[in-house]
């Protein structure tokens, strides 16, 4: 669109100038240029007015005073170069986003479409929506991983720089999980679907990155807050300058160089650039206004399972209560729990992988409390102690425990061990030292062991037996000055408060799909560092995005008070300006490269050990 404006004005620019100079006919170039003025002054006027109505103030204005202010004195030939700076600004930034975006692109260029299945012996070439879990999956050599699977025989170096911006191959032998969208080694594999391809890493990241795409950044609040400021200086030096010249060309020839591209172009471009450089890094932001506020956040709060803990329970102890044996509790609670995705549910169900499971019919969930089936013709309770044991006769455990009562006789419990992340202690020492004032903790775990989560690993604050609807409350009650507010999670229940925080962080590595949708940054790799990571982007960007503005308004101010004295010709004045939006435009740009060391993908272990979470 803006390509096509521009091509249209340099058309018009050529033939005035052949009418003028070639022809001779002046008076012709001047009407075709006017008209032009006036037909573009219109459509600047009419996206303004809409502007405003929006209940946002730009600067078009300073553009469309320009124009007209140099068509009103004669100065046309300033008028048409202050267009094809104002329409070839536009074109460059679509340009630069073009070109920042490309990271983001080349995840759509390359999704996988087919995939080998190997039946009876036989490969076969499908599209990948007909793939099945539990199918049996060849890799070749070089090939896309067509969905989420776990490799039965091969192994592999895996590139998979595109999922979590780790450039070093992954070795991969049976037994590990590979996601869908990194890149096999040298060695086929043969693998096992464990997703379908909608729920896939790469379909997801795929989901995101449009979703990014389709929320393209607006550097609204920095805009606004020199937009008007900026305006009025112009208004005052032309004002001036006109005053005591006594002069109207002096006027526009003030208004000719005070150019609005640092604030309307530069910064959407710095913005657009550090989205670009984030996804390189393994992390995804859906917007430029979550560059803004996660740059400057004040309070970063974390779930507990999944998000500080690795979320990988181990079995630690199986407690029966005559007359059940642990078989009996072992059996009637994984039955209950296999269709949830609750990590403790899932912890449970691979604990009892030996054993054969009943049907689990009639499943009613209780928020924040657990579940109960019927089961084998049993009702099964299972989750928290006041659920499994509604008269208070058991004393609660330390542990992270699943209480079972079986038709309404407490059955006993079994507890589970879950590990801190290694990179967890240091992360938060990290985000102290990046602008974060305060951490904490708000889970739905019981007190005695979230405090001991929090203990080693340094939070500030832990909140505990905390139900979805208290992790909001305790999110939006925040007092102001401890906004923006982070919120870490993976799993469905966090998905409202990540919603309702300034900044939404999900672990999408092997989080809930609800938690990725919910959030305004998606960590793709299951490492709590790169936390840090996307803190330190968004510091770079707003840092280099203020030093644009900053760069452009301060060369804008000096040739406004220069062309104040008259000493700048409007025209000539007209071809600063084009200066003066390239270096900032330029300048925005560098957003995008690596110009900081780059944080480890692993952090140094600080605090880490087994917990009875």
């Amino acid at each position: 669109m803006h390509a096509r404006k521009l091509l249209s004005i340099l058309t018009i620019g050529v033939v005035a100038l052949i009418l003028q100079f070639a022809l001779g006919h002046a008076d012709w170039a001047q009407i075709l240029i006017t008209l032009t003025g006036a037909f573009f002054s219109f459509l600047m006027l009419i996206e303004m007015v809409k502007t405003l109505r929006s209940g946002k103030y730009g600067v078009d204005l300073l553009a469309i005073s320009a124009v007209v202010a140099t068509l009103a004195v004669g100065e046309y030939w300033a008028s048409i170069v202050v267009l094809i700076m104002l329409i070839g600004g536009d074109t460059l930034e679509d340009y630069a986003a073009h070109r920042a975006g490309k990271e983001l692109q080349s995840l759509l260029d390359n999704t996988p479409e087919t995939a080998h299945i190997l039946r009876h012996d036989t490969l076969e070439d499908v599209n990948i929506d007909q793939v099945q879990i539990g199918d049996t999956l060849v890799v070749r050599p070089g090939e896309t991983v067509p969905v989420d699977g776990k490799i039965l025989t091969g192994t592999s170096e895996v590139d998979e720089a595109s999922l979590t911006g780790e450039s070093r191959p992954v070795y991969k032998a049976p037994g590990d999980t590979v996601m869908s969208g990194s890149v096999n080694g040298s060695q086929a594999l043969r693998l096992r679907a464990e997703q379908l391809a909608t729920d896939s890493q790469y379909q997801k990241i795929v989901r995101l990155v449009a979703e990014s795409q389709a929320r393209p950044a607006k550097f609204v609040r920095l805009a606004d807050r020199y937009a008007v400021p900026f305006t009025a200086i112009a208004y005052l030096i032309a004002g001036i300058a006109w005053l005591l010249a006594k002069d109207p060309v002096r006027f526009a020839q003030v208004l000719v160089v005070a150019s609005p591209c640092p604030l309307i172009l530069a910064a959407p471009i710095a913005l657009v650039s550090g989205m670009s450089r984030a996804s390189r890094n393994g992390v995804i932001v859906k917007s430029g206004t979550t560059i803004e506020k996660l740059a400057t956040v004040k309070t970063a709060a974390f779930d507990k399972t999944g998000t500080l803990t690795t979320g990988q329970l181990t079995l630690d102890q199986i407690v029966p209560q005559a007359p059940f044996t642990k078989t009996d509790l072992l059996q009637y609670a994984a039955s209950a729990e296999q269709s949830s995705n609750h990590v403790l549910a899932r912890s449970l169900v691979q604990a009892a992988k030996e054993l054969p499971l009943f049907n689990c019919d009639h499943l009613t969930e209780h928020t924040g409390q657990g579940i109960e089936a019927q089961v084998n013709g049993k009702i099964v309770k299972a989750g928290k102690l006041a659920l499994a044991d509604p008269k208070g006769t058991q004393t609660p455990r330390t542990q992270t425990a699943i209480y079972v009562n079986i038709d309404g006789q407490f059955a006993g419990y079994i507890t589970f061990k879950d590990q801190i992340r290694h990179e967890a202690a240091t992360t938060l020492e990290r985000l102290k030292q990046q602008g974060v004032a305060q951490t904490l903790m708000i889970t739905g775990d019981q007190r005695a062991i979230a405090e001991t989560v929090g203990k080693q690993i340094g939070i500030d604050m832990v909140k505990a037996d905390c139900l979805p609807e208290e992790k909001i409350n305790l999110i939006t009650t925040l007092p102001v000055n401890q906004h923006p507010v982070m919120m870490v999670g993976d799993g469905v229940n966090d998905a409202p408060a990540l919603a309702k925080a300034d900044v939404g962080v999900a672990m999408g590595a092997h989080g809930s799909t609800a938690a990725s949708e919910s959030a305004d940054v998606v960590i793709l790799k299951d490492d709590l560092s790169y936390l840090n990571r996307a803190m330190t982007i968004s510091q770079d960007t707003m840092k280099v995005a203020k030093q644009a503005v900053w760069i452009g308004i301060a060369i804008c101010i000096g040739l406004m008070l220069i062309a104040s004295t008259g000493l700048i010709p409007a025209f000539i004045g007209a071809m600063f300006q084009e200066i003066v939006d390239t270096v900032s435009i330029l300048w925005a740009l560098k957003a995008r490269a690596e110009h900081h060391k780059k944080i480890p993908a692993q952090l140094p272990p600080a605090a880490s050990g087994t917990i009875n979470k």
